[in-house]
């Protein structure tokens, strides 16, 4: 079957490709890479059905989308790419070592040659525990539903976390930082090290939920696992863990930084929540209606 592939750009046409009829917009894509434009390799790809459509998913059939050799798709060149691994790595690895830089003091920041507080090297070994799991976990637990994001995006990314990490990190091993009281203290170390179990054995039932190679998409219930009885509750409950475990290390040290770092994360995680809610909702017809997307009773 032959198919014109028309660019969205300047609508020009890019010449007509030939598919099975049984083939699959990734087929059609890797087609196109092969025969049309050997730069725009399939993940750099976006096919539509109209100029100002929606993406077509790669496992979608032609057949399954009614495309005949009367159908012409638009091809969408969405620059260059890089796979979420790697953003993920790059996001999580600059805020350890930022963080571990900051904490010796280095003369850049601070004139002074003194030890940081008992409190501050707690809140050193909890930041490098978090993100420390979160490079594990993306090496060895997360499945990536999408391959890849757009380059441009991951200098926003990562200015996001390593900036921030900057500025906690300022603070809390600033010579001048009181600790808050030993009850906050104990409190702060408990709810976080809670949490951070708690998020990371979400993150586990959610990768057994999917097998290897698969988009297979499953409604998530709690597992006899205790920490994922917030699955009763919440949509998305490593949200939900995971503004906990800042929450608690903003209590641990008293920082008003790390407080403003939870608060954005809160927002922007509530964002993604209620988008992943929504889907749930819409994809299981019998997905538990007394669900929240990330606060227990309240969003």
């Amino acid at each position: 079957m032959e198919i014109e592939v028309v660019s969205v750009s300047g609508l020009k046409s890019l010449g007509k490709i030939h598919v099975k009829e049984d083939a699959t917009i990734r087929d059609v894509k890797e087609t196109i890479h092969k025969s049309v434009k050997k730069s725009l390799y399939p993940d750099r790809q976006s096919i539509k059905l109209e100029a100002k459509g929606r993406s077509l998913k790669d496992e979608a059939t032609l057949k399954s989308l009614n495309i005949d050799s009367n159908v012409k798709l638009y091809l969408q060149d969405l620059g260059p790419q890089v796979s979420w691994k790697n953003v993920f790595l790059a996001e999580y690895a600059g805020p350890l070592f930022v963080y571990l830089w900051v904490y010796q003091r280095p003369w850049l920041l601070y004139e002074t040659d003194s030890a940081p507080s008992s409190v501050a090297t707690i809140a050193a070994i909890c930041w490098s525990v978090h993100y420390g799991k979160r490079i594990l976990e993306t090496l060895f637990v997360h499945r990536f539903s999408h391959g890849t994001m757009p380059l441009r995006n991951l200098f926003k990314n990562c200015s996001y976390y390593w900036l921030f990490t900057l500025y906690i990190a300022y603070h809390i091993n600033h010579p001048l930082f009181t600790a808050p009281c030993n009850m906050c203290v104990y409190v702060g170390l408990a709810g976080f090290t809670i949490c951070e179990l708690g998020n990371l054995s979400i993150h586990i039932l959610l990768k057994n939920l999917r097998p290897p190679g698969t988009k297979v998409r499953r409604i998530p219930k709690p597992d006899g696992n205790p920490f994922s009885i917030l699955f009763n509750y919440v949509s998305c409950p490593n949200y939900t863990y995971e503004f906990g475990s800042w929450l608690f290390f903003t209590i641990m040290t008293k920082c008003a930084p790390a407080g403003i770092f939870a608060v954005v994360g809160l927002y922007q995680m509530s964002v993604w929540a209620l988008g992943k809610h929504r889907n749930y909702k819409k994809e299981f017809p019998d997905y538990p209606k007394g669900r929240k997307a990330i606060l227990p009773f309240i969003l």
